[in-house]
């Protein structure tokens, strides 16, 4: 948020070498708001079957076979319960309804992905639609959609939950969420998998809070923001997941077994399997439930998606300033939608799991250590502390300046090695991808990781200086124009940083190390 305070106009400019990790973020965030976009259109089929009465999803067809469960409380449900074993388990009638009539998904994709379907079109033109209306005018407009966009969620999922825990087995599941497995806690797998969830939840190394913050005044409390932004988006966590595992809980109670793992459905499903199964159980007006959780549902969609496809929109336009905001952003959701298309189709799944791995976390992890490296000391650790009292009025304890500076950087890195050094093949439904497959999904891994070195080389060559020591040093180092975009402020910040970073310069390698931690 700091940096983005200070580079609240496009006149202003960091180091040259930080480009290249934009770059990068800005190719990921466009990777991410493409599939991302396809989770909404299926809001939208499940928002528009959900004023079918009895829901579509609540009860068993023949054609789904012995091994269907209903949704729906019945007294056939007591007759279908059963055992779960590895090879022939019994799943309910919503987890069917999902993949066999929404995706129509097919078991593997060695013979193609197929074409899209064609209601899933309808609602990926409605998603890219509303996003594109919202921000074409800039970030006035989607910033007035943000107070129902971000309220309006909260409402439903309290209902949920009240629904949930009132369900059979719910409370185990809520006591299986809740207990730590203490034999994951040196997984550095589990480790990696918490700080992708974090990039997704926080967003996280994803362009979109520094693009927002650049559009505060620049005094701006961003300490009480991330207070309050982390506080809530843990909270919010807490109550989806005692919603979703409460009703986990209760599908494991209702066909008999007692290891919640086994009706565990990860990924994408987890939202169209595990809520709907919950609302097909309300036995008065399930359909008004409905129609609110999946509106819910759109809306969050939208939300979120609003905020990647503007931060690709600003980063677009501060390269191309002539380039007017409603053109670039009907530029972004036309082509999105065309690269969406993929997504939506019976091999869709596999798409999305491939590109959500190889374009989206990794590049995220990638690029976000990166990031920690290029602030922590390329920028400064002491130098992002200075500028936070200059902002703020208030000192970054000696705790801050340890994370920043060396504890998360090198926790980030030994993750990183780990997982590279332990990589097995991703898998979908456990059928594994075929070769082609893995090649496009490196392909994208390279293209937004090489960013990195490609675009430092650029800021290298085009910086000015006799030497190639002189124009790496300038590229390394902030441009005279940054800092606050008022100029009187400006000159402030610039006579103070420099009298406080000036003490310890020219006094050898391990003092500057030491005032960079310490101060």
């Amino acid at each position: 948020m700091r940096l983005g305070r200070s580079s609240s106009s496009s006149a202003l400019h960091p180091p040259s070498c930080t480009f290249c990790v934009g770059v990068g973020q800005a190719f990921q965030v466009f990777m991410l708001s493409t599939y991302y976009a396809s989770l909404v259109a299926i809001f939208c089929r499940y928002f528009v079957d959900s004023f079918h009465s009895p829901l579509p999803w609540a009860t068993c067809r023949d054609e789904w076979g012995e091994n269907c469960i209903n949704s729906a409380p019945s007294e056939t449900n007591d007759e279908q319960s059963g055992t779960l074993n590895n090879t022939d388990r019994i799943i309910s009638s919503s987890e069917l309804y999902y993949v066999k009539e929404v995706l129509r998904e097919k078991e593997q994709i060695v013979d193609g992905i197929g074409l899209p379907n064609w209601e899933l079109v309808i609602g990926l033109f409605v998603s890219w639609m509303c996003v594109f209306l919202i921000i074409r005018r800039g970030v006035k407009s989607s910033g007035k959609a943000s107070y129902f966009l971000a309220l309006f969620p909260y409402v439903i999922m309290g209902v949920l939950l009240v629904r949930a825990v009132t369900l059979p087995g719910s409370l185990d599941g809520i006591y299986y969420f809740i207990k730590p497995n203490w034999g994951k806690i040196l997984d550095p797998k589990v480790w990696y998998a918490a700080v992708t969830q974090c990039f997704y939840s926080l967003s996280v190394c994803f362009g979109n809070i520094i693009m927002y913050s650049s559009f505060n005044k620049f005094g701006h409390n961003v300490h009480r923001d991330a207070t309050i932004v982390t506080a809530l988006d843990t909270a919010t966590s807490l109550l989806a997941g005692f919603t979703i595992f409460g009703i986990l809980g209760h599908l494991a109670h209702e066909i008999g077994t007692e290891d919640i793992g086994k009706v565990v459905k990860g990924g994408a499903g987890l939202a169209f399997i595990s809520y709907p199964d919950a609302i097909a159980k309300f036995k008065q007006l399930p359909q008004i439930f409905s129609v609110l959780f999946f509106l819910m549902l759109f809306v969050l969609g939208i939300g979120s998606n609003i905020a990647m496809t503007s931060c690709t929109v600003t980063a677009i336009r501060d390269r191309f300033p002539n380039f007017k905001q409603w053109q670039c952003s009907l530029l972004i959701a036309v082509v999105s939608f065309g690269i969406g298309l993929i997504y939506i189709t019976p091999g869709g799944q596999y798409m999305l799991t491939l590109v959500d791995f190889f374009g989206a976390s990794m590049i995220a992890l990638v690029l976000g250590i990166a990031e920690l490296y290029t602030i922590g000391w390329i920028y400064g650790t002491d130098r992002l502390c200075k500028d936070i009292e200059f902002m703020l009025g208030r000192k970054v304890g000696l705790y801050w300046r340890l994370c920043w500076g060396v504890f998360t950087p090198l926790i980030m890195t030994i993750i990183l090695i780990y997982f590279y050094a332990t990589y097995e093949p991703l898998i979908y439904n456990n059928q594994p991808f075929p070769t082609w497959a893995y090649g496009v999904g490196w392909t994208i891994t390279a293209f937004g990781v090489m960013q990195l070195p490609l675009w430092m080389l650029v800021a290298i060559i085009r910086e000015p200086g006799n030497t190639l020591g002189e124009k790496i040093r300038g590229a390394f180092r902030p441009k005279k124009n940054w800092g606050p975009s008022d100029p009187l402020l400006r000159e402030q910040y610039n006579k103070q940083i420099e009298h406080e970073l000036m003490p310890k310069r020219g006094q050898g390698f391990w003092a500057s190390i030491k005032q960079n931690i310490f101060g």
